[in-house]
């Protein structure tokens, strides 16, 4: 049996001798390597951690002792090492999840994966651990060094450091990288201290003198080598950001020396105080391909060749979501000097990499910050430029307020392009983009599209920069685009007609890629004798007239979004037509109000009833059954209606 195998708990890590310590080590990026390659997952972070994560286990005592781990996405060796060996199923349904997740042990306290939340949480713990009498108790926030360009990590500190009463100790995680190489000025202070000439000097001389005495000396630097390293630290750091925050330094310390990195916490531990203990990893380490990957050193990857790193995954031959932005916004760039780019620690992820290579000085990685650069975006907007700030859906989550009060109030022309919108799959409840709809539209004045393919996408981009007195929302969803669906006729306010058969039964709204399962849905209802009009609107919000004017004319309106269906599109076209005066019945499809664990994207979609046939045969028996009313006409005189058209 292999060390792994026997490890099911943390204690059990008590009794491995330093040799049989490295020994696991190896085994654990093996293990992650040959496991992770089948079922894709985040790689490089966990392959960075692995010495960092045991010594962790080996000092404190989880769960008595809280870890926190700032992003979830590096706990696959915490995972291992409490109990959680079975990763076949990994980030598929009724298998572990991606991140940490209180359902599946007692050990995982911090679900969201959103970054720089840790040291918020870990605040709250540990004060929790110090009034309710629980001293003996520690929290461990493991932060990768990409979330202290958060400002939520900024606001933590600060409270900590007004505070240094409690047991909290703080791994900063400092590989250099987020999901690429992190920016900024901590990012700058970080490789200063990281490469500083006089800790480098000072620590390769001491190993060269203990390792002149031979075996006998080599057994005494293994002994007081994390001693050494604080001390090092001390001499050549003396001027420390973090000592200016009143927090206890330890560092840098070498991540990947099990004996520098227990000896660094053990001292961290003892303090009985706020401790930050900088931890330097190597992402991808042990694994040649993601070493060489300089992009994103296998952040996350698919299923792929354990060897050579090559994916295993069958190109589409379609373009991705993705990729055709990343391609029409250097267009209309090339076109429009005043357009500049914005994203949050995910320029290639967003697709404006291109945009970057071809006007450098025109796209601004913030870090993770994406409240900073929705109100950045305010600025350059007053300025005379066209912000094109581009973001993955669930994260425009943590800049409402700035989208409502930065750029909504001051009618600013902001586009936002969501990406990984909709029923993301595999990286489960915090990262599917499902909100993005309900929450923007009650923004006055903000306009939403969605584009129903590649097409649409290029349209609606190039409406959207054009717009300067207010918000424009661009969203689509993760993966690649299908064939574009040409429309029968436009209606004169923008909205495509889809599909049009001569009875009017139901009106079937699209909102973005549903428009295609809106058409199979339709294909089903006229076998059933039922005629369907299948619209997209491209723009959602406002909503077209001309959607409540064909309202009027049918007997039912579907509407199907991939957005949280409570305050979504569906009720909005509901809310207009009652304030034209159309009584004309609404059914609102749309994604549930609760967190959806992960799943592939078919799954989910068929569990919350967005197929072809579980829609068809709900309307079916709508309009069968005699249910739907007869609409009545639309009174153009009421009031409300007057508002509408205004």
């Amino acid at each position: 049996m292999s060390l792994l195998e026997g490890i099911n708990t943390p204690r059990d890590l008590d009794s491995l001798t330093p040799e049989q310590l490295v020994q696991l080590a190896a085994e654990v990026r093996a293990f992650l390597i040959a496991e992770v390659s089948k079922t894709g997952g985040h790689l490089g972070p966990n392959l960075g951690v692995v010495e960092t994560t045991i010594a962790i286990h080996r000092v404190f005592d989880s769960p008595r002792d809280a870890i926190v781990f700032d992003t979830g996405h590096q706990s696959y060796v915490h995972k291992l090492l409490t109990g959680r060996q079975d990763f076949s199923r990994l980030r598929q349904s009724g298998g572990l999840a991606g991140y940490p997740q209180r359902s599946e042990s007692p050990h995982d306290v911090v679900e969201s994966s959103h970054a720089s939340s840790s040291l918020s949480w870990a605040d709250g713990i540990s004060r929790a651990f110090e009034m309710t009498g629980q001293t003996d108790r520690h929290v461990v926030a493991v932060v990768g060094d990409g979330a202290l360009t958060g400002g939520m990590t900024w606001e933590a500190l600060n409270n900590i450091s007004d505070d240094n009463s409690r047991n909290l100790v703080i791994v900063v995680n400092d590989n250099g990288r987020s999901y690429a190489p992190t920016i900024g000025g901590m990012a700058r202070y970080l490789n200063t201290v990281r490469t500083k000439q006089g800790y480098r000097q000072l620590h390769q001389s001491s190993r060269r003198l203990f390792d002149h005495l031979g075996a006998p000396g080599r057994a005494i630097y293994r002994g007081v080598r994390g001693g050494l390293h604080g001390f090092l630290s001390r001499v050549t750091n003396n001027v420390s950001l973090y000592a200016n925050l009143d927090i206890k330094y330890v560092g840098p310390i070498d991540g990947h020396d099990l004996h520098a990195m227990e000896e660094a916490l053990r001292q961290a531990k003892e303090y009985a105080a706020p401790v930050i203990v900088h931890a330097i990893t190597e992402k991808g380490r042990g694994y040649e391909p993601a070493l060489t990957d300089v992009a994103d050193q296998f952040h996350a990857v698919g299923q792929i060749d354990p060897e050579t790193g090559e994916s295993l995954t069958a190109p589409s031959g379609r373009p991705s979501w993705t990729g055709v932005f990343a391609d029409e916004i250097v267009r209309q760039a090339e076109a429009d000097d005043t357009i500049v780019g914005i994203t949050a620690a995910m320029l290639r992820p967003t697709g404006l990499h291109k945009f970057a290579e071809r006007f450098p000085n025109r796209v601004f990685d913030v870090g993770i910050a994406e409240q900073h650069a929705v109100t950045s975006a305010a600025g350059l907007a007053f300025g005379g430029l066209h912000p094109v700030v581009a973001l993955y859906a669930t994260f425009v989550n943590r800049a409402f307020d700035q989208v409502l009060m930065d750029v909504g109030l001051h009618q600013a022309g902001v586009t936002f392009v969501l990406d990984r919108a909709g029923v993301t799959g595999p990286d489960g409840p915090s990262h599917h983009g499902m909100w993005d709809l309900a929450i923007l539209q009650v923004v006055p004045r903000i306009r939403l599209s969605a584009p129903r393919d590649a097409e649409r996408l290029r349209e609606e981009l190039a409406e959207a920069v054009r717009v300067t007195d207010a918000p424009t929302v661009l969203r689509f969803p993760k993966g690649s685009v299908g064939p574009d669906l040409p429309a029968l006729r436009r209606t004169g306010d923008g909205v495509d007609v889809l599909r049009e058969d001569e009875k009017k039964d139901v009106l079937i709204v699209a909102v973005g890629t549903m428009a295609a399962l809106a058409l199979e849905v339709a294909s089903l209802l006229a076998a059933q004798g039922i005629g369907s009009t299948v619209v997209d609107p491209r723009w959602v919000v406002p909503v077209p007239w001309s959607v409540i004017e064909l309202s009027d004319a049918h007997r039912l309106v579907v509407t199907i979004e991939d957005g949280v269906r409570v305050g979504g599109i569906g009720t909005r076209i509901r809310q207009d037509l009652r304030e034209a005066g159309v009584d004309t019945a609404v059914t609102e499809l749309g994604l549930p109000d609760e967190f959806l664990e992960h799943a592939s994207r078919e799954e989910i979609m068929e569990r919350v009833g967005l197929t072809a046939p579980q829609i068809a045969e709900d309307v079916i028996a709508q309009v069968q059954g005699n249910k739907i009313p007869i609409a009545r006409p639309v009174n153009a005189e009421q009031p409300s209606y007057q508002r509408l058209v205004r």
